[in-house]
């Protein structure tokens, strides 16, 4: 069966630029979308990060149009390879409420609603205008100190600094289509939609593609430092469908203005929709990335989530008990220019093991002749 890719793509996909991977019996291959055809750059450049770095976006075997699908018995993966995946948190008003009230409540979603009331009457309104590390950031965080409802997530979310962390493993993302894991000991967890900034090497934003940083609530809520162990589980960082690489047509503005529709529909009928708007972030996409590099350096380049407004309050179960995926549940995350990303929720013991790290991916480039042109 031929893989269909224009469902998961923008529909202006014709006129744009989009770089992917997929995989082949053979192993993974760079693809490129241009001009509504699919091009197969891997002899040119056996990886996506090597394609960013050195601007290798032309030619290609011409695999035909995107209507008729990919070759037989390949299938999208992730778009991006040896690139670090950071993300960053707390970059919208209302996802700083809702970290504050995970650290109240400690993980219990039952506790959270009163605590939600409490806080959005006191707070909502004067965080939500205010500018990161202005005077009257700071004006608002000394009277929060004295009221008693200062919390670190706040420090992040109106101080000079931004929340930057390291989601998940070289080579350990997932695609479109793909399974997507949350921990099986876990009772209080979300999807994140967001928007993932591609980077190079120099630091340059040369694309954007969207993402799901799949977030656990109770183990973060517990403590600040259970962070790793609630974001960087097996399968938990889904990237795709491709990286929409900036040109004439698709910019920085672009971005700034997207708008990331979220549909979860579970085996049990539920259904939950939300929405991520760009324009409403606290910092500017530009100052996130200014703020990871800081005093880093990227040889393959990074890939960054850019934070989300989606914080999901509507109950599944029972009233108060807020909402948790379930195994089985579908999770569409879609933005007009940059498509479509679809998974479906399993846990992070069950889905399929990670196997292909490092040295695997470098041993099959090099049984494929591809090493030279990493």
């Amino acid at each position: 069966m031929t893989v269909g890719l224009a469902a998961c793509l923008p529909h202006d996909f014709a006129s744009g630029r989009f770089l992917g991977r997929a995989l082949s019996e053979a192993g993974p291959h760079v693809i490129m979308l241009r001009e509504g055809r699919i091009f197969d750059m891997t002899a040119l450049v056996s990886t996506s990060s090597g394609a960013i770095a050195r601007r290798v976006f032309d030619g290609g075997e011409d695999l035909g149009p995107v209507e008729q699908g990919l070759p037989e018995g390949w299938r999208l993966v992730s778009p991006i390879d040896l690139q670090c995946v950071k993300a960053c948190g707390v970059t919208f008003a209302l996802s700083a409420i809702e970290r504050v009230i995970e650290e109240r409540a400690r993980g219990d979603a039952g506790a959270a609603a009163a605590i939600r009331s409490e806080l959005e009457a006191k707070i909502g309104s004067g965080i939500r205008g205010v500018v990161p590390g202005s005077d009257e950031a700071m004006a608002l965080k000394d009277l929060l100190i004295e009221q008693g409802m200062w919390s670190q997530y706040l420090e992040v979310a109106i101080g000079p600094d931004a929340e930057v962390f390291s989601k998940s493993p070289v080579l350990s993302t997932v695609g479109h289509d793909a399974l997507i894991g949350v921990r099986s000991d876990s009772a209080w967890n979300n999807p994140e939609p967001e928007v993932v900034l591609a980077v190079d090497p120099a630091g340059e934003v040369v694309g954007a593609m969207l993402g799901n940083d799949v977030n656990l609530r109770d183990f973060e809520g517990r403590s600040a430092l259970l962070l790793s162990k609630a974001k960087d589980n097996t399968a938990s960082c889904a990237l795709g469908p491709f990286i929409r690489l900036f040109d004439e047509s698709f910019g920085i503005d672009d971005v700034r203005s997207a708008q990331v529709e979220l549909v979860v529909e579970g085996q049990d009928n539920f259904r939950m929709e939300g929405t991520n708007r760009m324009s409403e972030i606290s910092r500017d996409p530009l100052d996130l990335v200014s703020q990871t590099l800081s005093e880093h350096h990227y040889p393959d380049g990074f890939v960054l989530f850019c934070g989300t407004l989606f914080a999901p309050v509507q109950d599944r179960d029972e009233p108060g008990a807020g909402f948790t995926h379930k195994v089985g549940d579908r999770v569409t995350i879609r933005s007009e220019r940059l498509g479509a990303l679809a998974n479906t929720v399993t846990t992070s013991r069950d889905a399929p093991a990670w196997t292909v790290g490092i040295a695997e991916f470098m041993r099959n480039l090099a049984q494929r002749n591809l090493v030279s042109v990493a």
